[in-house]
Parts: structure tokens; sequence; C-alpha cells
């Protein structure tokens, strides 16, 4: 993104959530405990889209379990030892692609990648686009399958 683009909303609220989720396996917190933490911590917090922020962040946290497990399917290695940042990522696009069926599932991908990028390290990107890419094919099978337009 150039420095003259600015965030979409949309955008600012899926950063705020991997901070969450970050912050959630750093310190187990309540999701109002980590919203009221963002607000307090991130200046420009009210740019974000505050129901999409969190509806994302509660039904992250809520069905943490069952994201881990959808996701540590395609895992090259056991969940633990993936990097917090891209765990965060994973876990927020494993909950797109299962519940955000509005939203193709290439933008949950691209948004899972630059926030990788964003956050992430070095190659951290690829690693989530790799596992993206598989994790597609399962829960949105017939969007992946489907000749484009």
């Amino acid at each position: 993104m150039s420095q003259g683009q600015k965030k979409s909303a949309r955008r600012r609220s899926r950063e705020l959530v991997v901070q969450g989720l970050y912050q959630w396996q750093l310190t187990d917190a309540e999701a109002l405990q980590i919203e009221l933490n963002l607000r307090d911590e991130i200046e420009d917090f009210n740019k974000c889209d505050i129901p999409l922020f969190k509806n994302l962040l509660n039904g992250c946290l809520r069905e943490i379990e069952y994201l881990k497990t959808e996701v540590s399917v395609f895992l090259d290695r056991p969940y633990e030892e993936i990097s917090p940042v891209e765990r965060a990522v994973l876990l927020l696009a494993t909950y797109e692609f299962i519940h955000t069926a509005e939203v193709p599932y290439r933008v949950v991908m691209n948004e899972a990648i630059e926030l990788a990028k964003t956050f992430g390290g070095t190659d951290g990107h690829r690693y989530v686009n790799g596992v993206l890419d598989k994790l597609a094919a399962k829960l949105r099978a017939t969007e992946v399958n489907a000749p484009r337009a």
C-alpha cells in the first residue's frame, strides 16, 4: 500500500483483530478487555469498522479451539511452533472463510497475506498463503473450483 493510500475501515478492523488475537495469546484476556486495551493503545481505533472488529474478535475467541483444529490440518509443524502473529492471521482468515461467505475467498486470502506482511516475519506471508490455499480448497471448495468469470 503506497504512502498516499488510506486504509479502509475493514482493513483497520482486521489489523486490530490480529493485534487482539496476538494479545489474547500472551494474556488470555477476555474480548472486552482486549477491546478496551486496543482503544487505549491505538490512536485511530475509531477509524476501524467497529461492528466488524467486534464480530471478528468475539467470533474468533468464541470458536478458538474449532479454528485451531481446522487450520492445524494444513500446518507443516505443530500449531504451537507457528509464530503468534502468523497464528493470529491464520485464525482470523479461518474464521472469515467459515463465517463470511459474502466476502470472496480471494479477498480473505489477500487481506491475510497483507496482514502477515505488515505484522509477521520476513517470509511469514508466504507461509500464510500456502496454508490458506489448502484451507480455502476445503472450506470454500465450491467457490475455489468455480470457473472464473
